[in-house]
């Protein structure tokens, strides 16, 4: 009796055991995959619970600068929902090449040329979209361009030019699009700024200033629009591998400007994919969120400024010395792809270079 009472207690340990074991095998792979959703801006625990995301089938979306880089991989993300889609772009064959990129998920998909500068030419797109498909549910502000280098090689044209197509490039949409959403009492507009307007990065100062004063419309808009039922999201990206890299603009030591700006923004230690920023803006967007940091890295900068800001400007001076100086400099404009050296030809921009053969960045889309 006591043997059988004994191989009895000896089942219940080892089912106990094997049973917390199992508990504890599951546990792990449900954090794993949580954590690994979250990421990616899903939250199906969340959704659960009645926090659920927007259905966006059959809505359509215009993305400005959508040709190429981000745009043209959340135009790919957008599609997977079920959207109709818009690109707009200034470069008639970059948008031909994404919208057969685009084509391939199996998405109606509309192009306009235009410079989003241009208040004339952004008004005439959305009119031409319009007209096209009816009415436009979602507004994505992505155009952008960017000049990296000291900021004595920097000139008002340059801020001239940065203010031009990531400000006013994102006042002109938005203003266009809004009399009808408020009308109608739905929409969503998505604001693609940058951590860099949160925080003033040395040798981005004029991309900067773009980026803080997009920033500061965004987070408004947000406040104002939220009583008339229409939707605003202001995206904060850290560095992500677009590959827009080889398109930037150079000025002062190109090659040694090319060199810190390619190896960091294509590192998997310092840089997201493109692919994962662009389902976390489409999840956060569906989600109906306020803000957006795409990288822990981002959003640790940002945090660290907004509660020690002194030590984060003190500690950006240093990093500014490691940069290259401006003793010599040339104040004349090199894309990356002309400001390569033997470093940045190396297997160490490999991923960027990747994601720029993928998302039209070189003239060819994977």
């Amino acid at each position: 009796m006591k043997t059988k009472s004994k191989l009895i207690l000896g089942g219940i340990a080892a089912g106990t055991v094997a049973a917390g074991t199992a508990v504890g095998i599951g546990a792990a792979f449900a954090g794993r995959t949580l954590w690994r959703q979250m990421r990616e801006g899903r939250f199906p625990a969340l959704e659960s619970f009645g926090f659920s995301a927007d259905d966006l089938r059959g809505q359509t979306v215009f993305i400005t600068g959508s040709s190429r880089g981000l745009g043209l991989a959340m135009a790919e993300e957008f599609a997977r929902q079920g959207c109709k889609l818009v690109l707009c772009a200034r470069d008639e064959q970059e948008l031909q090449r994404a919208r057969e990129h685009v084509s391939r998920q199996g998405a109606e998909v509309f192009t306009v040329t235009c410079d989003v500068a241009n208040q004339q030419e952004i008004e005439r797109a959305i009119a031409d979209a319009r007209r096209h498909f009816g009415r436009i549910d979602v507004l994505v502000n992505n155009a952008g361009i960017i000049s990296v280098g000291p900021i004595l090689t920097q000139t008002l044209e340059d801020f001239r030019e940065a203010m031009d197509v990531m400000f006013w490039g994102t006042v002109y949409p938005t203003l266009a699009v809004l009399p009808e959403m408020v009308k109608r009492g739905a929409g969503r507009i998505v604001n693609i700024t940058s951590i860099g307007g949160k925080v003033s990065v040395p040798h981005l100062v004029p991309y900067g200033c773009a980026k803080f004063a997009a920033v500061g419309f965004s987070e408004g808009l947000y406040a104002e629009l939220k009583r008339y039922g229409v939707h605003v999201l202001t995206v904060v990206p850290g560095l992500m591998r677009t590959g827009s890299h080889l398109n930037a603009q150079f000025k002062g030591k190109h090659e040694k400007e090319y060199g810190w700006f390619a190896l960091s923004g294509t590192n998997p230690l310092f840089s997201i994919s493109v692919e994962r920023a662009a389902r976390q803006i489409v999840h956060a967007a569906r989600r109906r969120q306020p803000e957006l940091a795409i990288s822990w890295q981002a959003e640790l900068l940002a945090r660290s400024h907004g509660t020690a800001p002194e030590i984060t400007l003190r500690a950006l001076a240093l990093v500014n010395q490691l940069l290259p100086d401006a003793e010599g400099a040339s104040s004349r404009k090199k894309s990356g792809r002309e400001s390569q050296s033997a470093v940045t030809r190396s297997p160490l921009t490999a991923l960027g270079e990747r994601a720029a053969r993928r998302y039209n960045q070189t003239g060819e889309t994977a």
